[in-house]
């Protein structure tokens, strides 16, 4: 079976292609820049604008989605998170941007609140005990705001529970019966998520 390379690629089990790819993109605040993630060599944040300029790049090369994740700075960071699910947050304008030049490419963003809680955690933490219940609501509202601004897929990151059930049944509730929901059932367990801290 590992003759010749026609027999091969016959017998190969896996193949990868754009076709398999979603490109993690990191947004900041800011207007034409970019910034090194340290601990990632060759990864970057970028503005909105340079982020639509990222998917458009993307979508030429056939990768067929783009996730956004949100680095917001302390000063819009609070108790209650409301940056999370407002209209006008970084990942929101980014949608937006992305949307509007390159309309084929598939939209996938995060849902938790670490990127707009003063305590940097996914959830609300109350006299240090994570609010699980109120947490799901604010996930809700977030969830809404992105598929309001155009997003495709929504990916819970948080792990609180309940929150997929809600969310599917306030997209279903508001029209947005087309809008994905994808797993992250296995982050917890991955090396690869540390450097997302940064």
């Amino acid at each position: 079976m590992r003759r010749t390379p026609a027999l091969r690629a016959m017998m190969r089990e896996n193949t990868v292609t754009p076709d398999d790819l979603i490109w993690p993109v990191f947004v900041m605040a800011g207007q034409d820049a970019e910034t090194p993630v340290a601990s990632m060599p060759g990864v970057v944040r970028r503005t909105v604008d340079r982020v639509a300029l990222a998917a458009k790049e993307a979508q030429d090369l056939g990768i067929p989605a783009i996730c956004l994740f949100p680095y917001t700075g302390m000063e819009s960071r609070t108790e209650d998170c409301a940056e999370a699910w407002s209209p006008d947050n970084l990942t929101n304008q980014a949608i937006r941007a992305i949307k509007a030049v390159a309309p084929d490419i598939a939209v996938m963003t995060d849902i938790a609140l670490d990127p707009y809680n003063i305590n940097g955690h996914d959830g609300f933490v109350e006299d240090g005990i994570i609010v699980n219940d109120r947490t799901v609501e604010a996930l809700v509202k977030m969830a809404l705001a992105q598929a309001d601004a155009g997003a495709d897929i929504i990916g819970p990151s948080d792990m609180m529970d309940g929150r997929i059930g809600a969310i599917r049944d306030a997209l279903e509730a508001t029209g947005h019966h087309d809008v994905m929901i994808l797993s992250y059932a296995a982050k917890f367990a991955s090396a690869f998520y540390g450097p997302f801290r940064d």
